[in-house]
């Protein structure tokens, strides 16, 4: 062996050694919320005979309509073309993982067999949703994905900044409507019911409190305020040069992006030098930056 290659090899041992703890924690994430899905998937959508959308709806009619074949090996097969698709578009090392992802969620849905004790329809349909949307949360908190319309979601935040529960709920819809013709309409609206509960918690375990807020203010005070918001919360402030409509007169506005947790000391901050100022808050999509950036790494 050469020179050359011994060193290749040894660069590629110790990378593989210094990326084995974040390895092992995103595999991990993807195992606890394949887990937390199969169970919402076996435990309550297939013995209420629910529907669902994306991948998972397309593989729970097949395996409606011929029970002999099994739901984890339906849900695998699937995802072949998904996946070479995804192959182009995404991230390699987001689509490896999502690989693994599709084969732990795939043996998950297989291995995981048992009926949670709730058996009414609409407390089912809630269930199912906070179990099955805190999951795909959980899953989606890696750096993978367990396959499906989580590839497609990611590919659309990343082009479009659309969010991924928006993205999943609208897929799922068009599964849904199909689905309403081949099964009772009853059992789609309750399949509607847990498809909006999931894409919720999907954004509350994504975001949650992650989330920025972009503050404006308008303030005589606006130098007072500035100090105190750079000084105490060490957040960045712009200021922007305006004039008001009716006056006339230039006014400094100032533009800032802070985590939801500091809204509120921001707000007493405000007030206590400016009763008076004018404060508008906005959500944001997403940030990117060092300090303050919100974006997921996909």
């Amino acid at each position: 062996m050469s020179q050359k290659t011994k060193a290749w090899t040894a660069k590629l041992g110790s990378d593989l050694l210094h990326a084995l703890p974040q390895i092992s924690w995103n595999l991990f994430l993807i195992a606890l919320g394949s887990a937390l899905c199969a169970v919402g998937i076996k435990g309550i959508l297939v013995p209420r005979q629910f529907l669902s959308g994306g991948f998972t709806g397309l593989a729970l009619i097949i395996h409606y309509v011929s029970p002999d074949l099994a739901l984890g090996v339906i849900y695998f097969v699937l995802n072949i073309p998904n996946f070479a698709f995804g192959w182009r578009l995404v991230g390699r090392r987001f689509f490896f993982y999502s690989v693994a992802g599709m084969f732990i969620f795939s043996a998950a849905i297989q291995a995981i067999n048992l009926t949670l004790p709730v058996y009414d329809q609409l407390l089912s349909a809630l269930l199912a949703g906070i179990v099955i949307g805190v999951g795909s949360g959980i899953i989606l908190k890696s750096l993978g994905s367990a396959g499906g319309t989580d590839i497609l979601s990611v590919i659309l935040l990343k082009v479009l900044s659309i969010r991924l529960g928006s993205t999943i709920l609208a897929f799922n819809g068009i599964i849904l409507v199909a689905s309403a013709f081949l099964f009772s309409l009853e059992k789609a609206l309750y399949t509607l019911i847990y498809l909006y509960i999931t894409s919720s918690m999907v954004n509350l375990v994504v975001t949650g409190l992650s989330q920025r807020k972009a503050v404006y203010i308008i303030s005589p005070k606006w130098r007072e305020i500035s100090q105190r918001i750079m000084e105490e919360i060490q957040r960045g402030v712009t200021i922007i040069k305006g004039q008001g409509g009716f006056s006339g007169q230039e006014q400094q506005i100032l533009y800032t992006v802070i985590t939801f947790r500091e809204l509120s000391r921001l707000k007493q901050m405000v007030k206590s030098e400016d009763p008076e100022a004018f404060v508008v808050v906005s959500e944001t999509l997403e940030v990117m930056g060092q300090r303050v950036g919100n974006q997921p790494h996909w």
